[in-house]
């Protein structure tokens, strides 16, 4: 508006403005990208007016040394389809988001939920894309959620450093700090329930985290990222009866035929499974069942929010308890 009406003080006289055959363009032009910017302004809230701020959760935000990156292995970038993803772009950000209900009681344990996001994305962009912030807040779980940055928006499932011995267990630590550094948990508070979740080419980290991250894991879900390394998965299925494993797979997704090998395999170690189509999944069979093939008709993307899957999943997790609403 201020270049609006400065506009107007350059003419010598209201009479001469208004005499003038340009004076309707003039308004009109001026209008339209009042307009135009305001249609910017709409656009933006709509897609990110669900943001942390109006949900009952906090949100902080993180640098870590054990995160995926920098890592040697991509000190000189990573080519893929003859495109270099380069270093300072895609394998420099140590970020991670810690995301809390604004009313988290520890108990002395801290459940955590870890999200790993897939390929081309980044774990700002994972979290608006796929309403993770919005399906943990209205699954009412008392426990953290953690997205840790990996490769950022690119073609990678390399896990970096995340797939060395001990770093999961040091990234635990780093985000038990800085929830007591913020007042949100005790000194004396200790990791409790760990799901490690994530879609696509998050399968990687997740199996070499089950295998060397020295920290116990009680449940992984895998939308849509059995690609391979399920002789990992198998392994820890079978050191613990108690583990739950839930795979949701599509028919285009390129998980498909990995997806039924892998329940072959549990057949023949003679392990209980589970396989449905997802109209048939309810509370009762999560809840019953330890590890879940699930075959969806959704898109690859939709799958974690088209329905609310990840918030299904949360809410009939046996590891995660839910929060009173009572002060809410």
């Amino acid at each position: 508006m201020y270049k609006f009406h400065k506009a107007l003080l350059r003419h010598t006289s209201l009479t001469n403005i208004l005499s003038s055959n340009s004076f309707l363009i003039f308004i009109v032009d001026n209008f339209k990208g009042m307009i135009k910017r305001l249609s910017i302004f709409c656009i933006f809230v709509s897609v990110y007016g669900t943001g942390i701020c109006q949900l009952p959760l906090n949100q902080f935000k993180i640098t870590s040394s054990h995160t995926s990156f920098p890592d040697t292995a991509r000190m000189n970038g990573h080519l893929y389809n003859d495109s270099l993803y380069n270093t300072a772009d895609h394998y420099s950000d140590s970020s991670v988001i810690i995301i809390t209900p604004k009313n988290f009681i520890a108990k002395k344990k801290v459940d955590m939920i870890f999200w790993f996001h897939g390929w081309n994305n980044n774990i700002d962009s994972a979290l608006v894309r796929y309403g993770l912030s919005r399906q943990f807040a209205e699954s009412g779980i008392d426990a953290v959620l953690v997205l840790a940055e990996t490769a950022k928006d690119a073609p990678d499932s390399y896990g970096g450093k995340l797939e060395e011995q001990n770093t999961f267990k040091k990234l635990t630590g780093d985000v038990l700090q800085k929830l007591v550094s913020m007042h949100v948990i005790s000194a004396r508070d200790r990791v409790g329930n760990v799901i490690l979740a994530g879609h696509s080419g998050a399968y990687r980290v997740i199996a070499n985290i089950l295998q060397n991250g020295n920290v116990p894991v009680n449940e992984v879900i895998l939308f849509d990222a059995l690609y391979a390394d399920t002789d990992k998965f198998l392994a820890w299925l079978t050191a613990d009866g108690d583990h739950r494993f839930i795979n949701l797979y599509t028919n285009n997704g390129g998980t498909y035929d990995e997806t039924k090998a892998m329940m072959q395999q549990a057949k023949n170690l003679n392990i209980p499974t589970d396989s449905l189509e997802e109209t048939g999944v309810t509370p009762a069979i999560l809840q019953n069942n330890k590890i879940i093939f699930i075959h969806t008709l959704h898109e690859h993307n939709d799958i974690i929010q088209h329905p609310d899957n990840f918030k299904l999943f949360l809410e009939n997790s046996p590891f995660l308890k839910r929060y009173s609403r009572t002060n809410d």
